[in-house]
């Protein structure tokens, strides 16, 4: 049963007032009402006490996804990044709905950056747009729920694994970033979600697949050569590509190799994890319905070069509203 605002002055729940003489006083919807109303606003996603709003940039807001809702909006710009404009393949499910979805989605966090600003709906109320995503999954979360780690359909993890044992390690994954807003200040907000995660979890070691478009691997061999001669890290302990899937990423010699221009090859995101201090694992692999080569990356916390800790705040405060 709808109840009256109680206080109001207006004609109360048990009176027989009708006509135009007297207006209903408007109900208070309840957070539990409104979830039974639209089940989507069901929150799903505990912040752990984080707060709602994890970084602010003008009119950009980065915040953790918590209903169903917002996990949704996430999966429908992946969609529009991946399929829409990159030319994935989606199943029969991902075309219905025009969702990017996998299990992986009920398990992982994730990460948003939102313009507050968006756009205006039928209603003339402005609706903000999710414009950029990133999707995270702690290694407590999936040990608890007796789960892989979505990287493991690619890479042997074995040796990673209990290399870093008793760590506390994050996969990162399905970052994107709408087309119109791929700037400086949408990924800075987004890493700082990240960084704000991080310190808040304590996480040690971050991992993941970062992605090249295209899967011609001779088309990316300048880039690849140079991942494998200048960025394998310890080569006694690296991630190497599952058998069956393993490209060779040592596709020219270590001196033919020009590092100005294979830097320049790079997409940002692997150029950004660079600069962080990651490390990268032995062979690509083709994705094909996402129409991508893939790479193995790993970065201890430990090893984040300072200068970006201390840009972001060793306290992610530099974007903290």
């Amino acid at each position: 049963m709808l109840r009256p605002r109680s206080g109001a002055s207006a004609v109360s729940a048990s009176s027989s007032t009708r006509g135009w003489g007297a207006l209903a006083p408007v109900p208070r919807f309840s957070r539990e009402m409104v979830t039974r109303l639209n089940p989507t606003e069901r929150i799903v996603r505990d912040t752990g006490g984080m707060p709602d709003i994890l970084g602010r940039i003008g009119d950009l807001e980065v915040r953790l996804a918590r209903t169903t809702k917002d996990i949704r909006r996430c999966q429908r710009l992946r969609f529009k990044v991946f399929y829409d404009e990159m030319g994935a393949r989606p199943d029969a499910r991902g075309f219905l709905s025009r969702r990017d979805i996998d299990p992986y989605d009920r398990l992982c966090d994730h990460i948003m950056v939102v313009d507050r600003k968006g756009k205006i709906n039928r209603f003339g109320q402005v609706k903000p747009k999710v414009i950029g995503t990133y999707r995270l999954l702690r290694s407590d979360v999936a040990e608890a729920a007796g789960a892989d780690f979505y990287t493991a359909g690619e890479y042997d993890l074995s040796r990673f694994l209990d290399g870093n044992r008793g760590l506390r390690l994050l996969e990162l994954g399905r970052s994107c970033v709408l087309k119109p807003y791929r700037d400086k200040r949408t990924v800075e907000l987004l890493w700082h979600g990240v960084w704000r995660y991080i310190l808040h979890h304590r996480i040690d070691v971050m991992f993941g697949c970062a992605s090249f478009e295209g899967i011609e691997p001779e088309a990316l061999s300048l880039a690849l050569a140079f991942l494998e001669h200048h960025a394998a890290g310890n080569r006694n302990a690296r991630v190497k590509a599952l058998p069956g899937l393993h490209v060779r990423m040592d596709r020219r010699p270590r001196e033919a190799v020009d590092i100005k221009a294979a830097m320049k090859a790079l997409p940002p995101l692997i150029k950004g994890y660079l600069r962080l201090g990651a490390t990268f694992g032995d062979g690509a692999v083709i994705d094909h319905q996402f129409g991508t080569t893939d790479v193995f990356v790993t970065l201890r916390v430990a090893d984040i070069d300072p200068r970006y800790i201390e840009h972001y705040g060793a306290d992610a405060s530099r974007y903290a509203v």
